[in-house]
């Protein structure tokens, strides 16, 4: 196989062990059987197993972010769109993800290439969100002030409400709770005003 090959076929091992394990399943021998290849020629082409989970780790929470954003409709208004992002990432069939998330949260303090992933992974949801939020701010659905403050709470409700639910502890009808916070988010009044 050629290198390139060879490489790509190890990346795609890690990314399908992470998927089905979370990034705590990978180790130099769980990727190389699941590639068929030895543990030592993983650590041929990825020598740092810590850079490695940083990779595997950006790469799926990547891709997710693409998907859910690419996926928005334009024509809709901002709370159409936010409830669309947050229903989707609150859908269990997006646990794996949701198990990626909260594995590379406690890795992170022990691996600083993976917590300096998460914090550009997080960084980028948040000015996505953002982006969302200045569109439905320019309609003038919702006031200028709400951008910022609104997307650090839509993503404290997700995070939070995936972690629960990984150990069973969670509402019967998340995306339900999730449009009453998401309202209650952007209806709110300016920071420094109250109602």
């Amino acid at each position: 196989m050629a290198p390139e090959a060879r490489e790509r076929a190890i990346r795609e091992a890690a990314i399908a062990v992470a998927r089905e394990s979370g990034i705590a399943g990978l180790t130099m021998r769980t990727v190389a059987a699941r590639a068929g290849v030895t543990p030592a020629l993983v650590a041929h082409y990825r020598p740092s197993m810590d850079a490695f989970v940083a990779e595997v780790f950006g790469t799926i929470v990547a891709a997710e972010r693409a998907e859910v954003f690419g996926a928005l409709d334009g024509d809709a208004g901002v709370r159409e769109r936010l409830a669309a992002v947050v229903e989707t990432l609150l859908d269990p069939g997006r646990d794996d993800v949701t198990l990626i998330w909260v594995q590379a949260w406690a890795a992170g303090a022990r691996n600083e290439e993976l917590a300096a992933r998460v914090r550009g992974e997080m960084d980028a949801w948040r000015q996505g969100l953002e982006a969302v939020l200045a569109q439905g701010a320019e309609a003038g659905e919702i006031p200028a002030s709400q951008i910022g403050e609104a997307a650090w709470l839509l993503l404290a409700m997700v995070d939070g409400m995936n972690a629960h639910s990984l150990v069973g502890w969670a509402p019967d009808d998340r995306a339900a709770l999730a449009r009453r916070a998401l309202t209650a988010a952007l209806d709110a009044p300016p920071p420094g005003r109250h109602r």
